[in-house]
């Protein structure tokens, strides 16, 4: 980190000598760095269903961070025989790469001493539901193209921030797990 990142107390909302810690930490110890995060979902009816998340690990213990759950509820449009009882999974998977994308480039900029003015994050997915009604088995069921638009102000040259976004897509966990391929295992859980 240079000089001006090291010197300031908070760059972005974030706090440097708390990062500067966390990145020693993981140095001395790679294990800190493993975490696993958890979701519960129950169905209710039709397409709503409501996802809990509370409890992780990471840093090399159970979190105990959160008092109580963060709730979700997954719906459908009417258009898609639901009556609007929350966004839908695949608007949530827009939600979770937005957020992520945000936070990476938040993260990294402080890294790089830029302060951000103002961020603005624009997503729009392509997909045909011809896939997932298994009416076409050439169309896959996910989405064709995600498309990220980032209104950007900060304070440093346009190739800073050129750079800064290449480097936000390669290290979001988010915008790369849904780049490349990741082992997903779906089994019925013998209760």
């Amino acid at each position: 980190m240079n000089e001006h990142v090291v010197n300031s107390v908070r760059v972005n909302g974030l706090n440097v000598q708390a990062a500067l810690e966390t990145i020693a930490a993981i140095k001395a110890d790679k294990s800190l760095a493993r975490f696993e995060f958890r979701a519960r979902n129950r169905w209710i009816d039709g397409g709503e269903n409501r996802s809990t998340i509370k409890d992780f690990y990471g840093a090399g213990r159970e979190d105990c961070s959160r008092m109580s759950a963060f709730e979700f509820t997954n719906g459908e449009p009417p258009v898609l025989l639901g009556n609007n009882e929350g966004a839908n999974p695949v608007e949530f998977l827009l939600h979770a790469l937005a957020g992520c994308v945000t936070t990476t480039f938040i993260l990294h900029a402080m890294a790089r001493g830029i302060t951000v003015r103002e961020l603005r994050t624009e997503l729009e997915g392509d997909i045909d539901l011809q896939g997932l009604l298994g009416l076409d088995d050439a169309v896959s069921p996910g989405y064709e193209q995600i498309r990220i638009r980032m209104h950007v102000k900060a304070d440093c040259p346009e190739k800073d921030l050129d750079d800064l976004l290449a480097y936000t897509q390669q290290h979001s966990p988010v915008c790369n797990t849904v780049c490349r391929p990741v082992p997903v295992i779906i089994e019925r859980a013998m209760d």
